[in-house]
């Protein structure tokens, strides 16, 4: 799981080929497409899954018709066969993992020093130069103390930021290295007891972060077995805040498949507060069983833990610590979760004015957030017959999604444009479905 690789990556071998290699290079993927096929045995349908394409494109691209011009979609297809950016013209992928072929061990005094070489995480936007390198992580103290593990949480944070800006297919792999890092000293270096349940701390910390990502590239299983895991560390380091963060990130998770079972965990993740849980993380597990509750239609106890949570946010002290982790929850993403709420509930004039006003204040740098929330808006428009504006809000969310490694934007873009196409007929109904038809390549 952890070590997830694609079912579509090439072989070593075809990617030495000299016809591949120029395919690649010339973003002729009809020819790379029919080499995976034949050369590696890798079906067309499954190429279309992992690459995002639909399965009769494939097919036509291989047929030597059409090309593939996006950059988020060249991206997304190198990834999935694990093409190495600099094959396609992009910056290292954050899959690729520089490592050494077995452990290097010297002398140094006296004592077996070993070396290991971690990957230069890279994102596909160009932000190689602002990520804190991992690769120059080659010495590892072997005793740790309160110092390491508090510079550990701080690179974590820092790293976090990228969540702002880009999507999980970008991050993933980045948010995975730190987690397998933090693993590896805890198996390796030495520490007082004291020390070794603030690093067990980080290390769910990090696995939460991971399996958002992961969630948010559409990698279920992945993001599954790190929240579980996150919780088994979260137990063992006695951290009840990220523990209740993730159940809550588990229930988030569950509410597709099973919304009684999601129900149930972001419950027992409410559990979990205590007068000593930061005020943040208590409005942010309330809110989170609200918008389990609305999903499954309990109007009441949505109304309850969106009170709850607001209370939390209300309670708040100057100067009371708060985890970095929950540092983005606010009166206006309270907000947009409660106006996320009505929507689920079918209750659009108590969505619609509480998700306009809490856009309008929204950045739109935050794309892939913005374009979600956005779905939601236009939701509520549809369910008040207000078809046209319904249309304008999923157009501007189309324009915000574009580019960003994230498939839940469109994923939950998809049933308004589905129930928009009803209404074909209207000029700028017309006008989003073009705009949807070509986004999707």
């Amino acid at each position: 799981m952890i070590g997830y690789e694609p079912p579509t990556a090439l072989p070593r071998d075809l990617l030495d080929d000299s016809e591949l290699r120029a395919a690649l290079g010339a973003h002729d993927f009809g020819t790379v497409f029919r080499l995976a096929r034949s050369r590696a045995g890798i079906s067309y349908s499954r190429i279309a899954a992992e690459c995002d394409i639909k399965p009769a494109r494939v097919g036509t691209l291989a047929r030597g018709q059409g090309r593939v011009t996006s950059f988020d979609k060249i991206a997304r297809i190198a990834d999935a066969l694990r093409a190495p950016g600099h094959m396609v013209g992009l910056a290292p992928r954050p899959w690729e993992v520089v490592e050494a072929p077995a452990p290097l061990t010297s002398e140094k005094n006296g004592v077996t020093v070993r070396r290991r070489t971690f990957f230069e995480a890279a994102t596909s936007t160009g932000l190689v130069a602002t990520l804190p390198s991992i690769a120059k992580r080659d010495d590892a103290p072997k005793r740790l103390g309160t110092a390491d593990v508090e510079a550990l949480r701080t690179r974590t944070a820092r790293l976090r930021r990228l969540d702002d800006v880009l999507g999980g297919g970008d991050t993933y792999r980045v948010y995975l290295g730190e987690y397998q890092h933090t693993k590896s000293l805890l198996r390796s270096a030495s520490y007082s007891r004291t020390t070794g349940q603030e690093l067990v701390s980080v290390l769910a910390e990090q696995a939460q972060q991971a399996g958002w990502a992961a969630f948010d590239a559409g990698k279920g299983a992945d993001a599954a077995g790190l929240y579980k895991e996150s919780h088994a560390a979260a137990g063992e380091a006695g951290n009840s805040a990220l523990l209740g963060n993730s159940l809550a990130f588990l229930a988030y998770q569950t509410i597709a498949e099973d919304k009684a079972a999601a129900v149930r965990i972001a419950s027992r993740s409410c559990e979990t507060n205590t007068s000593g849980t930061p005020f943040r993380v208590r409005a942010l597990l309330h809110e989170r069983r609200a918008w389990a509750c609305a999903v499954a239609g309990m109007q009441n106890e949505t109304e309850k833990a969106l009170a709850a949570a607001r209370e939390a946010l209300e309670e708040s002290s100057d100067g009371e610590w708060q985890p970095d982790w929950a540092a983005w929850v606010d009166s206006t993403e309270l907000d947009i979760m409660s106006g996320r709420c009505w929507t689920e509930l079918r209750r659009p004039l108590r969505a619609v004015p509480i998700l306009e006003q809490a856009l309008a204040r929204y950045d739109d740098a935050h794309a892939r957030d913005k374009a979600l929330y956005l779905s939601w808006l236009a939701d509520a428009y549809l369910t008040a017959g207000e078809v046209e504006q319904a249309a304008t809000v999923a157009a501007r969310a189309l324009d915000l999604s574009s580019g960003v490694a994230s498939i839940r934007p469109r994923r939950r873009l998809a049933p308004v444009l589905e129930e928009l196409s009803r209404h074909r007929g209207l000029a700028v109904v017309g006008d989003v479905l073009e705009r949807a038809r070509a986004q999707a390549g």
